[in-house]
């Protein structure tokens, strides 16, 4: 009993630890840039694809050896890969806790966050339990019989596989991120009473760009931008120049009904104005630009560009630019009261 209890508690470390990261394969892959900066590789990785290709695999390993374990499937090779995992995981994160080269690990996404220290020790623990899964790993009952075993393996590969890519293509199904579906910013930007604890969005800062021509009106800070419109369409950029262009049509069609409508529509980007200038011309946009950081542009919404719908303060819809809405649903966003 005791080895099939530690069994559960490693299975479901591992599958929750690898579902959150396959909800959200661009967050892994950002976490990822921030590990080789950190110990100064990034030029390890210079294809735009491979940290991406990278994030959908170590998660898709998690997932997958969670699940081998939890049904007691191939129980030497589940706990021999389990038992390397967290023999390179556990000293990664003893680096990370001593210098504080990265201030988050992201093994649970943006789902759960420990500290570097509560990280390490939850490694230990795990690689002290895998060992001994090891040892007796004869006593881990099978839930299925040694020839379904491949038909399991099978399904949580292609279900790990098909979530990841689904959520690559969209917004994660499952949006852990502060600026989820029904936050209200205004609140969420409220400084709370506990002086140690800090608000919920913190980093949510507009800037007007110095350059004439990129807003035909006063771009305000975001506290004037929710107070003095009612609609706020964002078009969030955190690289111009990488962002795809397939739906531009949509884009502009978009721009337009907002202008019609009195909405105030506004692309927010980090790039500079040569990036911007030749996105216009490319695009014939003629939607304002303002200026955000890239790090929390990436934190509300993984697609470059995504579309933001935000009624009242609070947000009412996410978009990728695969699956951009259509007026009629951002009109029904706002309820029958608007």
């Amino acid at each position: 009993m005791a080895v099939n209890v530690c069994r559960m508690a490693v299975a479901a470390t591992f599958l929750i630890s690898g579902l959150v990261k396959l909800i959200d394969p661009r967050g892994t892959e950002y976490k990822i840039h921030d590990y080789l900066m950190a110990m100064n590789l990034e030029g390890v990785m210079s294809n735009g694809f491979l940290p991406l290709v990278l994030s959908v695999l170590l998660s898709l390993v998690e997932f997958c050896l969670g699940v081998y374990l939890l049904f007691g499937i191939r129980r030497r090779f589940t706990l021999t890969a389990m038992i390397v995992f967290l023999l390179f995981y556990t000293p990664l994160t003893l680096w990370l806790a001593l210098t504080g080269a990265v201030a988050d690990c992201g093994c649970f996404g943006d789902a759960i966050k420990l500290t570097n220290w509560q990280t390490f020790m939850k490694n230990v623990l795990l690689l002290v339990s895998c060992a001994l899964l090891w040892w007796h790993r004869r006593r881990i009952v099978r839930f299925f019989p040694e020839s379904a075993q491949w038909i399991v393996s099978l399904l949580a590969f292609c279900a790990g596989l098909f979530l990841a890519l689904k959520c690559i293509y969209d917004e994660p199904v499952i949006d852990f991120r502060p600026f989820h579906v029904g936050q209200h910013i205004p609140t969420a930007m409220q400084w709370p009473e506990d002086p140690e604890a800090q608000p919920e969005i913190v980093d949510f800062v507009i800037e007007p760009f110095g350059f004439e021509g990129a807003a035909t009106r006063p771009v305000p800070d975001v506290e004037e931008l929710l107070a003095e419109n009612d609609d706020v369409l964002l078009l969030t950029m955190p690289r111009v120049e990488s962002a795809d262009d397939t739906n531009l049509d949509v884009i502009n069609s978009l721009y337009d009904y907002a202008h019609m409508k009195g909405y105030r529509f506004l692309a927010l980007t980090s790039s500079d104005e040569a990036a911007i200038l030749r996105w216009r011309d490319m695009t014939g946009a003629e939607y304002d630009f303002a200026f955000m950081d890239e790090l929390p542009l990436k934190t509300i919404a993984r697609s470059n560009p995504a579309l933001v719908y935000i009624h009242r303060g609070t947000i009412m819809g996410k978009w990728s630019h695969h699956n951009l809405p259509s007026i009629e649903e951002i009109e029904s966003l706002k309820g029958p009261e608007s």
